[in-house]
Formats: C-alpha cells, structure tokens, sequence
C-alpha cells in the first residue's frame, strides 16, 4: 500500500497480542504491508488457552492458521451443566457447531510465523500518538524518545489502550469477579472424552475443556475478595487460592485443580469490560487511527467471544482496507480520505456485532456481579428477550478476506 505522501511507515499497529498480529497477518494477506509494534521483548501471551467457536474458525480460516491449529486441539462435541446447590443436570447446546480450545500461544506463534520478517518490532511502548498539525498525518511518541509517523494507525493494545484514550474513550469498567486459569496434564488420559463441563456451587464456578487425550485447560470464577497481598505475583498463592475455592466440589474438580502446572496459572484480579453505551456513542476514528480487540470492545470471558471478535474485526479491517486502497487505483497512490473512508466501512459493519456481543457479555456478568435478585430478574427478562437463542453468536460468519 503506497500514500500520497512519502512518510516512514504505512500502517503502524500497536500491540502484538492476538489482535494486533491477527490483524497484520489479514493485512499480509491482501498484500498489504504493515508494521506491529510490541512493548515486550518477545511474544507474550496474557492468559492460559482461548475459547475458538464456530465464528472464530471462520476467521482463522480466512488467516490461513486455522488447519494447524486444528491438529492442537481436539473438537469438544458435548457440554453439561451441573448445580451443586441441588443436583440438576443440564445439557449445553454444544457440539452443533465447532469448538475447540487452543493454547494462546499456539495461535500467536502460529500468526507470527506467517508474517514477513521484521513485521514485529519488540521493545517498542507507544506512550502517546497524535496528530501531525500540518498533514493530520498520526505521530506516535515512544518510550526510547523517537517519533514515528504513519499513514494509518489500529490500535491493538487491549484494555489499557493508549490509542483508544486518545480518542477520548473512557476507562474499562469492572465486575467484581476474579477468574482463575490453568493447564493440568493427564499422562495416562482423562476421563472427561470430548465434553466441556461447567459446575458451579454458590458463587464459585469452574469449566474445564479437554484439550486433547492428555491436556485439560481449567477455569474458575469467583466473587472478588479483598486481599492485602499480591497473590497474582506468586503461582503457588494462585494455586492455593483455586484449590480452596473448590474444596467442596467432586474429587475429579479438586484433583483436576490441586494437580495443575503451576507455571500455567493465570489470575484475573478483575473482569474488565467496555461499557455497551461508550461502544455505541462513541465514533472510534480520529483520522486514520482506530482500534480493534479489546482497545475497542473489552469484554469480560462469560460468552468466550473476545478473542473471536478480535479475530473478525481483522478480516474486515483488512478486506475494506484493501477493497478501498487497492481495487481500481492503477497507480497506487491512496489518499488519506480513501484510508478514512476504508476505517469508516469497517466501524460500521463491525458495531452492531459488537454492541450484541458487549451487552449480551454485559448482562451474564451482571447477574454474577450483583447480589440483588430484583437485578439478576431484570437481567434474565432482557436475556430472555434479546438473546433468546443463547448461542446464536457462534454461528456469525465474518466473510472472506
């Protein structure tokens, strides 16, 4: 992709987490060349395993990682339900559609393997970005004291995103509920076969995923507790934590969670969302900067779609990306209008996807976050109303690159 003018980078993506390299690698795709900017010194994935429905196959699909992938994961065909406060057994509408868990840094490696060389920077923490005066161009500030310019910006740098406080969103809010999550291997295979099982008792809820013959991935949700300590800075004080939070669960729960890698444990002190309504009013474009993943739309994992949205928002970046700045331009040069336009189509045919996701997330965290009965009703009756068919997100289908 060539702009009018001659400045040092084309399209500069901030964060090189599942969004960001997802998003390059649509780029890449569509021949389309772009730069990732990463804080970290390497790959770094947040969080234990991702949750892939049918939606975010599609997506992978269209990157071209979605056969490796598959031969990571074995597909879960059933799913179950079971209260402890009074015994009921419920079946989970799943098996219809593909799902299967993966290792997040299976996805990322993958991603980042498919890219050219030097499409990852490391090392480099965008402190702030603005606006060229004169060209309206973006200028990113970084911590090593150099500028860089670019023709466009996404910003994939997830909850705390600069980019999006740049564009005046306000901060994530919080349900009050910890997560906790984990790998436990079975050297002499588990006996969950092919079935995700959620169980929860009072307020503790804890689902578990095969992922192969072998390898389990785990988690827990709790209400949050106030600690004096720093508990996510010990994996042992993590583990410690899961194992008494499940003390009066089966055996198979409790030996599943006492016998995990401890290297694997990852705690969520707090489940971060963007509120539906700063989603809806607020535009996301300041020239050709945007934002995609969770500096967009964060959302807590209660329908496990964050990771799969992010997914589907870089296959349409890309594709309008492409259609606008590529398709019937013989000599190539693309005006920032053209790329404000490309950034334009695709907050449109993204939001209202979006803002389904985000409420529909909103409302299942509520009913855990509030003690009240008369709100948890109110969240059932709109739950009831608007997403009558519980799992009818699995089935959205992003289209092709």
């Amino acid at each position: 992709m060539e702009m009018a003018e001659d400045t040092r980078e084309n399209i500069v993506i901030v964060g090189g987490g599942i969004c960001g390299l997802a998003t390059a690698l649509a780029l890449h795709r569509k021949g389309i060349r772009s730069l990732v900017l990463e804080r970290s010194e390497s790959l770094r994935a947040t969080g234990v395993a991702i949750i892939i429905h049918s939606n975010g196959w599609r997506a992978l699909d269209q990157l071209g990682v979605a056969s490796y992938l598959r031969q990571t994961a074995n597909p879960i065909l059933s799913g179950q339900f079971k209260s402890l406060n009074d015994n009921k057994l419920q079946k989970l509408p799943v098996g219809k559609e593909e799902l299967r868990c993966v290792k997040r840094t299976d996805l990322m490696n993958i991603m980042a393997d498919n890219l050219p060389k030097n499409t990852v920077r490391f090392g480099c923490n965008v402190l702030s970005i603005e606006l060229d005066p004169i060209t309206s161009s973006p200028v990113l500030q970084l911590q090593d004291g150099t500028s860089l310019n670019a023709k466009a910006v996404i910003g994939c740098d997830g909850v705390n995103s600069t980019i999006s406080y740049m564009m005046g969103a306000t901060a994530t809010n919080i349900f009050n509920v910890c997560g906790i999550r984990g790998f436990t291997s079975y050297p002499s295979g588990h006996e969950f076969g092919s079935e995700f099982k959620l169980t929860k008792k009072d307020d503790v809820q804890v689902g578990l995923l095969p992922m192969t013959t072998n390898l389990v991935y785990w988690f827990l949700t709790r209400k949050y507790i106030s600690r004096k300590s720093k508990i996510s800075h010990s994996q042992k004080l993590i583990g410690d934590m899961a194992a008494a939070s499940v003390k009066d669960f089966p055996s198979s729960i409790k030996e599943m969670v006492e016998n995990c890698s401890l290297e694997s444990l990852h705690l969520s002190d707090y489940m971060r969302y963007r509120p539906t309504c700063d989603i809806l009013r607020r535009r996301f474009r300041v020239g050709t900067v945007t934002v995609a993943g969770d500096a967009w739309h964060a959302m807590a994992p209660f329908i496990a779609q964050g990771g799969s949205a992010s997914l589907e928002d870089a296959v349409v970046l890309a594709r309008c990306l492409a259609r606008k700045t590529i398709v019937g331009i013989p000599s190539g040069r693309v005006s920032k209008t053209m790329v404000e336009e490309a950034l334009d189509e695709y907050l449109k045919e993204r939001k209202p996807r979006v803002l389904r996701l985000s409420l529909q997330t909103y409302l299942i965290g509520k009913m855990h976050d509030t003690s009240s009965k008369f709100i948890k009703f109110i969240c059932i009756v709109f739950m009831a109303i608007i997403f009558y068919d519980s799992h009818g997100h699995t089935r959205y289908d992003c289209g092709t690159l």
